[in-house]
């Protein structure tokens, strides 16, 4: 017998509601990339520097990574270079332009965060609650 899904709580329901409708106004606000190029330079500028393992980091599968690191790749913004000892894996790391680039975005995806923060009776709490749920998915 299949059992019926739990009752989720109200407040966990808007919570799921208010992120998805907050990132798609976030994401607008990085005209110049799209949401999935944003995660794949940031996991890129955080360190992460093998395309084999940017994959399993951003749960995602291998066609779209590829698909990305082409894409960034083709404008300028990554550059892949070859690991020394393995013949098979690719190193990535943003190119100047695309430096640049992810940094002017993620200012302006960050303001527009902050500016809805703000309208909230603590936009202080809201942002550390939000970068504590980063720190439980990594």
């Amino acid at each position: 017998m299949i059992e019926p899904p739990t009752t989720s709580s109200p407040a966990a329901i808007n919570a799921v509601r208010a992120l998805s409708r907050l990132s798609r106004i976030v994401e607008r606000a990085s005209d110049e990339l799209s949401f999935a190029d944003y995660r794949v330079m940031s996991a890129i500028s955080g360190g992460e520097a093998r395309a084999s393992r940017l994959a399993s980091r951003l749960l995602l599968g291998k066609p779209t990574i590829s698909s990305s690191v082409d894409s960034l790749s083709k404008r300028g913004l990554i550059v892949k270079s070859s690991v020394e000892g393995d013949n098979r894996a690719i190193e990535l790391g943003l190119s100047p332009e695309g430096a640049e680039l992810f940094a002017r975005m993620e200012a302006r995806m960050t303001r527009q965060l902050e500016l809805l923060a703000e309208r909230t009776p603590n936009a202080a709490q809201v942002l550390q609650s939000l970068g504590w749920m980063g720190d439980v998915i990594e």
